[in-house]
């Protein structure tokens, strides 16, 4: 599979399985809608016949949410042990954020050590003031000092945090985006958008904390730490008391770190589910009003709810009993060291000074159950890093550093070029030559395999099998830029970028002057209606209402205005009525740049102006050869007329493609007109 770098692809597409609402739509850089191609043509007409598996009809939204659920990130995964993905893309992250990562530790580390001097100070200072001796005021003016910087390093603290935060948030949402684009519509079409959307928002802000919160974990272990030293060093006895209950502590903490990973893990799960739900369900709001069933519907989306609930509850639980218990814990060891200190104060082994350091050492010390929140953060961050490195789970595609022979004309060849998907073959084994500069229409029933065909033609797609050629290049071997430069695209439901109507145009591999836009337009018919908008062509699109028409002109025009060597127009026409269809059709041959044109045909109209046309059935090239000559034969006239078996008495089915006398270049590859040239515009008779 392909998709173009941002800001270079010459055009985009969005269906739906059952509806064309604008809420379906997800689209790839350049314009490429990712669930168009993703699930082709072929998918959504075999789900409207029931041709699936297991004989039951459904939709492709449908499939790509069972995917979902049993992909990896569904399985429960614990993220106690994160792929080794995750733990990479926290790695990459960190390291992005290691200037602000350091100054969180050392601010950090500095306001622990204010803190645990300070009791000491405190102490010192309290026996001074108690003994009413000399040099109590430069301790007094040091407890000041301590307590200042404790609020200013705590507030730096805060603030690198938040920056750190939001920096890391915003890299690994640009990573999980930028390889979920460039891994192509098919692969990417393995998460749903409801749950992309999840990754790449809540999860990602989740994992974004990670860095920042592991800096200030590792500094806050310090306090308690530093608390227990201290508190041998003013007295021992005092810290053995105290020492006697670190063990439960430590269980405490560990039985909440395994306790919480699987549940925040469900939670999230469970959250993808219903966003993936939810999307799908707006994305064929128009099919569920029309078909009254809202209700139906709503209760679907909200269906795994209760799942949610209880894994929200179990994980609030788990982190209350810990802080529950620890609460309960941490006075117990404080209120034995009072006893103790008080015991040896009345002793005289003790001071006040120190019995006030001894409590407060307790206290810090006894903070170690307050790690339980930084914990909890890194439980979620963890878990969250691993379902936002499942995004870049899929290989990305690959390109070669080739170039097009200079002036090509824009020859096609697919050589034994096979598609699989679900376990059918939807194309198999096609063998088929274009020759460069000649306009043709592929046709087809329902599920014959035209959408895929015209995938693997522009490399939207890489065929399971076979190789796809243009100008003599397989196209894995060309260089990015120039197959998106050299390929482009039309589609029936076009997705439009650029903020305005004409920059919509503009958009993609280069900046086309105004000038050629304008014209492009014009070819496509879009000019007389772009003018009559509120700015013309500097309307935004939010401000422009298009009908169906409209909307397929523009996305003809940018077409135009970006056309290569190779022009493929997947039903990109479907909307138009017939007179606007026959006046964009004789423009193309006449006012677009000279090249190679595949339509994917659904209109007589349309394969009666093709040079050639090429007959799929069954995901095979049943003939090749000009409209009229087949015209002649009932089983390609069922083909438009939605009647028959496809087959007649001269003609089998299951065999290689058949030469239509003459064949024609389309056979032999040889340059040239073909009978009924690009000028014929008659219809079928």
């Amino acid at each position: 599979m392909a998709t173009e770098p941002a800001g270079t692809g010459p055009s985009a597409e969005a269906r739906d399985a059952g509806d064309r609402s604008p809420g379906a739509r997800a689209v790839t850089p350049g314009g490429d809608s990712r669930r168009a191609e993703a699930r082709g043509a072929e998918a959504r007409e075999k789900a409207r016949n029931g041709k699936t598996r297991n004989g039951r009809a459904r939709t492709a939204g449908a499939r790509r949410h069972d995917e979902a659920r049993t992909s990896p990130a569904a399985a429960g995964a614990s993220p106690a042990d994160p792929a080794p993905g995750a733990r990479r893309l926290l790695a990459g992250a960190a390291r992005r954020s290691t200037g602000r990562a350091v100054l969180i530790l050392c601010a950090t580390t500095a306001s622990a050590a204010a803190t645990i001097a300070l009791p000491a100070v405190l102490g010192h200072t309290l026996d001074l003031l108690l003994g009413r001796r000399d040099g109590a005021q430069p301790w007094v003016a040091l407890c000041g000092v301590l307590l200042a910087a404790e609020v200013l390093l705590d507030a730096l603290t805060a603030h690198a945090t938040g920056v750190t935060n939001a920096r890391s948030t915003a890299w690994l949402r640009n990573r999980g985006t930028a390889h979920l684009l460039s891994v192509g519509p098919r692969r990417a079409a393995r998460f749903t958008p409801g749950d992309v959307v999840t990754r790449l928002t809540g999860n990602a802000a989740e994992a974004g904390t990670v860095p920042a919160t592991a800096a200030a974990s590792a500094a806050s272990l310090l306090t308690p730490v530093g608390g227990i030293v201290a508190l041998v060093l003013v007295d021992v006895w005092t810290a053995a008391v105290f020492l006697a209950g670190v063990p439960v502590l430590l269980l405490l903490l560990r039985v909440f770190v395994r306790s919480s990973s699987d549940s925040v893990t469900r939670y999230q799960r469970i959250q993808g589910d219903i966003a993936a739900r939810l999307m799908e369900a707006l994305g064929g709001a128009r099919t569920v009003a029309a078909a009254g069933t809202a209700r139906r519907e709503r209760d679907r989306v909200l269906a795994p709810l209760p799942e949610l609930d209880a894994q929200g509850r179990r994980m609030w639980q788990v982190y209350g009993r810990a802080v529950t218990q620890g609460g309960i814990l941490v006075p117990l060891l404080t209120t034995a060291v009072l006893a103790v200190g008080g015991v040896r104060l009345a002793a005289g082994q003790l001071s006040v000074g120190e019995l006030l350091a001894a409590s407060r050492y307790a206290g810090l010390a006894a903070g170690i159950g307050a790690v339980v929140g930084q914990l909890s953060a890194l439980v979620r961050g963890r878990a969250a890093a691993r379902r936002t490195a499942e995004l870049l789970s899929a290989p990305r595609v690959r390109h070669g550093s080739r170039r097009l022979p200079p002036g090509g004309p824009g020859r096609l060849e697919l050589r034994g070029v096979t598609v699989v998907r679900g376990g059918a073959r939807v194309l198999d084994g096609v063998d088929l030559t274009v020759p460069g500069g000649v306009t043709a229409a592929v046709v087809g029933r329902s599920g014959a395999g035209k959408s895929v065909l015209a995938a693997v033609a522009g490399r939207l797609e890489d065929p399971d099998g076979g190789t796809v050629l243009l100008d003599g290049v397989p196209l894995p071997e060309l260089d990015r830029a120039e197959l998106r430069r050299e390929v482009g695209y039309a589609f029936e439901r076009p997705a439009l970028f650029g903020g305005t109507v004409g920059g919509a145009i503009a958009f993609g591999a280069g900046e086309p002057p105004e000038e050629t836009v304008r014209s492009a337009a014009r070819t496509a018919r879009a000019d007389s209606f772009i003018r009559l908008l509120p700015a013309g062509y500097a309307t935004r699109l939010a401000d422009a209402p298009l009908s169906g028409g409209e909307l397929q002109r523009l996305g003809l025009a940018r077409a135009f205005a970006h056309a290569g060597r190779l022009l493929v127009l997947d039903d990109a026409t479907s909307s138009l009525d017939s007179v606007t269809e026959l006046e964009v059709g004789r423009a193309l041959t006449r006012d677009v740049r000279a090249g190679t044109r595949l339509l994917i045909a659904h209109r007589v109209s349309s394969a009666a102006r093709a040079d050639l046309v090429v007959w799929l059935e069954n995901g095979r090239v049943r003939a090749v050869g000009p409209h009229e000559v087949l015209w002649e034969r009932p089983a390609y006239r069922a083909v438009f007329a939605g009647t028959g078996t496809g087959t007649d008495a001269d003609t089998g089915t299951g065999t290689d493609a058949e030469a239509i006398d003459p064949p024609g270049p389309a056979v032999t590859g040889a340059p040239g007109a073909v009978p009924g040239g690009r000028g014929r515009t008659g219809g079928a008779p």
